[in-house]
């Protein structure tokens, strides 16, 4: 069976990612959190650390915390095996939750793809690798590409391989840092990407709370995933930048709430175009509401205008009183009244 979004709301991804801590058990209990929660699916990352790392590569600023001397070592204390994900599958289905993981290799991502997943995920930090992005095109399967760290010409020299296969997938805007500082996340670029590449958009979240999340969704965002953990304050990678169950649960439910996607409904029809422009409902009131250049006083045909003659009056059917000095010293063609207003055919 082919995996297609649904059409009638936003496609939620609870992201356990490595929040397990290596342990099984923690796993399902983070699935019971996802599904609790009522998010649509529950993701996880798969990985060889030896195929990923090299024994020297440095952490990140943000794995730091972790205490571990390298990126190799960080995530060998975070390594499920493939057997643990194809129990962990069942357990997710069986909970009635969809089952994603991200492949950081390409003997994982043949894993998956063995195990039957409907859906695959891209990391951020695969976009640039073309012999990974070719083999999970291959697999034909729904994919959901993240698109941290990226430029738009990187992003499309990685659609290629999808295109060429006639893959079906989405992208997701993303900014790599966990947690994200808000004013860097430029949710924007989500829109952008949708228009020049033609295709489904989300947004993957690496901020603190909930908010920024929301407006994704506002702005048009059709999937939406979000870190989730038992405890924050646990010392994995990827705690401090995930959601509390609790949170994770109100996320949810404000997005599935009918009232409240009504109103993000209304929102999103209200953010309407970059344009700055007078709006059709607006002209009646631009008419009544601005200012032209009048007749202070009767004037008869032949004379000079000058200033003393002239008021700056509603409405704004007339000329603009921008025009005010250009007209100066011309002459009038015909009779007016006061009060009446000057229009361009009657100045010579």
């Amino acid at each position: 069976m082919t995996f297609t979004l649904p059409e009638d709301r936003v496609y939620i991804i609870a992201e356990a990612g490595v929040n397990h801590d290596g342990k099984i058990a923690k796993a399902k209990r983070l699935i019971n959190i996802a599904a609790d929660a009522k998010a649509d699916a529950v993701k996880f990352q798969t990985f060889d650390p030896d195929q990923v790392v090299t024994d020297k590569a440095p952490l990140a600023e943000y794995q730091k915390r972790t205490g571990a001397k390298s990126q190799k070592d960080m995530i060998r204390g975070l390594y499920l095996p493939p057997e643990a994900f194809r129990e962990l599958k069942v357990y997710a289905e069986n909970k009635g939750i969809d089952f994603i993981s991200t492949p950081f290799d390409l003997d994982s991502a043949r894993f998956l793809a063995s195990l039957g997943v409907q859906v695959m995920k891209v990391p951020s930090g695969e976009i640039t690798n073309m012999p990974y992005l070719r083999l999970v095109a291959s697999f034909k399967v729904f994919t959901i590409i993240s698109t941290g760290m990226s430029t738009l010409e990187e992003i499309e020299e990685a659609l290629v391989p999808f295109k060429a296969e006639k893959a079906p997938y989405a992208l997701l805007h993303c900014v790599s840092s966990y947690p994200a500082p808000v004013d860097q996340i430029n949710l924007r670029a989500m829109k952008t990407m949708e228009d020049r590449f033609k295709v489904l958009v989300g947004y993957s979240d690496h901020t603190e709370g909930i908010a920024v999340a929301l407006t994704a969704v506002v702005l048009g965002a059709r999937i939406i995933e979000k870190h989730f953990t038992v405890n924050r304050n646990d010392p994995g990678p990827d705690h401090a930048a995930s959601l509390e169950p609790s949170e994770l649960k109100e996320m949810v439910r404000i997005i599935r709430d009918k009232d409240v996607l009504q109103n993000i409904e209304l929102v999103q029809e209200a953010l309407g175009t970059v344009e700055k422009e007078c709006q059709t409902c607006e002209i009646n009131t631009r008419d009544v509401a601005r200012r032209s250049i009048v007749l202070a006083r009767a004037a008869k045909k032949g004379e000079k205008l000058t200033q003393e003659m002239l008021a700056i009056l509603r409405p704004g059917t007339g000329m603009a009183p921008k025009l005010l000095e250009y007209i100066l010293g011309k002459t009038i063609k015909r009779d007016l009244d006061a009060g009446e207003l000057l229009r361009e055919d009657d100045i010579a």
